[in-house]
This record gives C-alpha cells, sequence and structure tokens, in this order.
C-alpha cells in the first residue's frame, strides 16, 4: 500500500467518527482472508478440509495488531 493511502486512513480515523470501526472491519477482513488462504493452501497439501469455522478459531489478537501495523 502506498504511504499516500496509508496517510489517507490515518486522516479518516482522526477525523472522522465511526471510522475506527470502519479501521477494524478492513483490518479483520485483511486478516481473515490471509489466513483463509493460509488455511486452503495447507488443506490441499494434506487433503483435508478446512471450514471458517476452523480460520477463526486459530485468529489470535497479535495477528489483528500485526495487519493493523502493516495497514498503517
Amino acid at each position: 500500500m502506498s504511504w499516500w493511502v496509508r496517510m489517507m486512513l490515518v486522516v479518516a480515523v482522526a477525523l472522522i467518527p465511526g471510522a475506527f470501526v470502519l479501521l477494524l472491519a478492513y483490518v479483520s477482513t485483511r486478516t481473515m482472508w490471509e489466513r483463509w488462504r493460509q488455511a486452503q493452501l495447507q488443506a490441499r497439501k494434506n487433503g483435508t478440509e478446512v471450514s471458517f469455522r476452523d480460520v477463526l478459531a486459530t485468529l489470535e489478537l497479535k495477528d489483528l495488531v500485526r495487519q493493523a501495523r502493516a495497514a498503517l
């Protein structure tokens, strides 16, 4: 993500009421998407099935914080 898009996110979160919720939604979606891709790759290797519930169960707060730092 380019620096000006990051700055726009920072300004939006700082100025717009409710933008923090949008930022949380963005970070959560980005984290879940990445975890889903990793789970799908692992499942293909092992020949098993993976569900959304399995991916959600492995999600940790530190992953969300890491993605938030990467987004900003």
